[in-house]
């Protein structure tokens, strides 16, 4: 017996749809909105003996959802739970994997850590910035991949596809463009960047040609929106005929909508990790792909002691 927990209304839109696919138990945490400062949560029901997951996204107001979540994982592993997964679509502090200046945390590997002492037995998240996170855990991980239901969508919605080129925004995402530009049989491009400071792009040089092609950038997420906004400029001045984003997880802070709006964007495409309904009313750019199929049948999986590698390569039905 298993059942699925969701940690914040406000950040995990995801959980019912989990349950609705495969007839999953479904609870939510009480906590009583006028204890903001020190969240008291209280399982609603007995999981003694059972296999819980605990659906939490790394979004919103992040540190009271971490909070929330790594409070709820420790609530259930002291009332007896056999084994408790954290579901987290988009992992919080991803960016944040390496020391890459004096004196900077490694947050990632503490999101990690907090995780491991809270109680988590297992952990399942989507598109980890880098894939490199999984080494920071002691536990078993699962990085699920969105590229499946990214072809899946670009096949279904872009009627050009086959005259199309997958563009990466940066150096860093080249193996995944190569990876679905080779499934989908067309050619990708590189857009080399130089920043000053973070979140600033200065220059972008277009390495690889989409003259009269249709450009599909591709990266795992956006933050500000800065660079692809830049890139989709970039690409239109480089002949393309329309410009395509898809993202995995759409921050889309500060200025983002602003920009897209204003942006020579046809669409930008992020998949549900994180809640976009408030966004997608200002911003009518904004499609989703919905990934609920895609975790529903990870727990089913995880929890009848299956392979989950199926889905790196599959949509489920």
């Amino acid at each position: 017996m298993s059942g699925v927990f969701e940690a914040s209304s406000e950040a995990s839109s995801e959980a019912p749809s989990c349950c609705s696919v495969h007839s999953l138990a479904f609870s939510t945490r009480n906590l009583p909105p006028e204890i903001k400062a020190s969240p008291n949560v209280e399982i609603g029901e007995s999981v003694r003996g059972e296999d819980v997951y605990i659906v939490q996204s790394g979004c919103g107001e992040i540190n009271d959802n971490l909070m929330e979540l790594l409070i709820m994982i420790n609530a259930c592993k002291i009332a007896s739970s056999s084994r408790v997964t954290a579901v987290i679509p988009c992992f919080p502090y991803a960016r944040q994997d390496k020391k890459d200046k004096s004196r900077a945390p490694i947050s990632a590997k503490l999101v990690a850590n907090m995780l491991s002492v809270a109680g988590a037995d297992h952990i399942i998240t989507m598109d980890l910035h880098a894939s490199q996170i999984q080494g920071f855990f002691d536990i078993a991980v699962d990085n699920l991949y969105a590229e499946p239901a990214v072809l899946q969508w670009i096949r279904e919605n872009i009627p050009e596809w086959k005259n199309s080129c997958i563009v990466s925004p940066d150096a860093g995402g080249a193996k995944r463009v190569t990876s679905i530009a080779d499934r989908l049989n067309v050619e990708f491009a590189l857009i080399h960047k130089e920043r000053k400071k973070a979140n600033e792009v200065d220059r972008m040089v277009l390495v690889g040609d989409v003259k009269d092609r249709v450009a599909i950038l591709v990266d795992d997420m956006a933050d500000t929106c800065g660079t692809i906004c830049k890139a989709a400029e970039k690409l239109i001045d480089a002949g393309a005929i329309k410009v395509y984003a898809i993202l995995t997880h759409g921050i889309f802070s500060g200025p983002a909508i602003a920009r897209i709006n204003d942006a020579p964007f046809e669409a930008v495409v992020v998949t549900n990790t994180i809640p976009q309904e408030e966004k997608m009313k200002s911003c009518p750019k904004i499609q989703i792909i919905d990934i609920a199929m895609i975790l529903a049948e990870a727990i089913r999986r995880t929890h009848n002691g299956e392979s989950v590698s199926y889905l790196f390569s599959h949509v489920p039905l």
